[in-house]
């Protein structure tokens, strides 16, 4: 997998990078994606520092363990102070084989706490899930929804771990609905709002469909997929100052279906809904063959159909960390004014 100029490879990003983490420094960001691989030569690797945790992601074929080792020496000879290393495969080949040879050092499975614009988040290289607690490329949207959260009703969808609630409530947001399916991520999410001094009565979380839930919010009826039932939490039409909308590539529920590029209406439909007249919908979009235009055309589309055509909507570029030369990044971010 590695090319035998990975060193310089790396030298280049960090170079590339040297501006940015010089302002994240200045912000209170101790994590941030040192080598996004697609980009920067090497696909299907990427590297990320979280604080005094480094942590090595492959996404295709795992790395080969002398592979693993020439990277960590290479960023322990270009990164300053201590580190704490560790590897994980994220790819659907060859798991099993990777588990039985690669044991990070007990030190790399502790918890750490990382800091991102002077808030505490926790991180664990490994855990129930294969996502990292906190998605760095957001790292832009997190910090415009603290910069306008003030005073703000925050509707969170498919919150995960609360990152974006954490920087709602921070930035003095009234009240923040985090609402997910996984209990496990949720409860990582309460301990981030813990970690960062956040009421517990300004911040709720909801385990729940996320689709069952704003649809109710929206006033729209709830149904099972094909035809299936299940119970559900009951919720009364409301309306939020600025709904939060960061759904998965793909997914499926009991009660309903996530597809970011074959119907993304069913979500942002509800989500419009739910936002009050003069409030924003921020939505995102993290499958890299979708092209910002046509998706941000598709937006305005479904929100002149719902009834609540959108004023404006503006595309947020990702950080400096994640270079996108081809100037169409993975990640999507569309701020729509409604």
């Amino acid at each position: 997998m590695l090319t035998t100029d990975f060193s310089s490879l790396l030298e280049a990003a960090l170079k590339r990078r040297k501006p940015l983490l010089q302002a994240l420094a200045g912000e209170g960001t101790d994590c941030y994606r040192l080598f996004n691989g697609v980009a920067e030569g090497l696909p299907g690797l990427t590297l990320d520092r979280y604080g005094a945790l480094t942590l090595m992601q492959t996404f295709r074929e795992p790395a080969l363990p002398q592979e693993v080792l020439a990277v960590e020496a290479c960023l322990r000879s270009a990164l300053p102070g201590p580190l704490v290393f560790a590897y994980n495969h994220r790819g659907k080949k060859a798991v099993e084989d990777f588990e039985k040879w690669h044991r990070p050092a007990p030190e790399a499975l502790a918890e750490f706490t990382c800091l991102e614009g002077g808030l505490k988040y926790l991180i664990r290289a490994r855990h129930r899930g294969i996502d990292p607690w906190l998605f760095l490329d957001l790292r832009a949207a997190r910090r415009l929804v603290r910069s306008s959260a003030k005073g703000l009703s925050v509707l969170n969808l498919f919150s995960y771990t609360c990152g974006v609630g954490v920087c709602a409530g921070a930035g003095g947001a009234k009240e923040v609905w985090n609402v997910d399916f996984a209990q496990s991520s949720l409860d990582v999410g309460r301990q981030n709002a813990g970690l960062n001094g956040i009421p517990e009565d300004r911040f709720s979380l909801v385990t729940e469909d996320c689709l069952t839930v704003v649809r109710q919010l929206a006033g729209l009826p709830v149904a099972g997929r094909y035809g299936q039932k299940r119970r559900y939490q009951r919720f009364q039409p409301r309306a939020f100052d600025l709904v939060f909308l960061d759904p998965p590539a793909w997914a499926k529920g009991p009660m309903s279906a996530v597809d970011v590029v074959g119907d993304y209406q069913s979500m942002f439909k509800p989500a419009v809904l739910a936002a009050k007249p003069g409030g924003r919908v921020i939505a995102t979009n993290h499958v890299a063959a979708v092209d910002y235009a046509a998706w941000a055309e598709t937006l305005r589309r479904c929100a002149i159909k719902a009834g609540r055509p959108i004023k404006n909507i503006e595309p947020l570029p990702v950080d400096a960390d994640f270079p996108s030369f081809d100037g169409n990044p993975p990640l999507k971010v569309a701020v729509c004014e409604v």
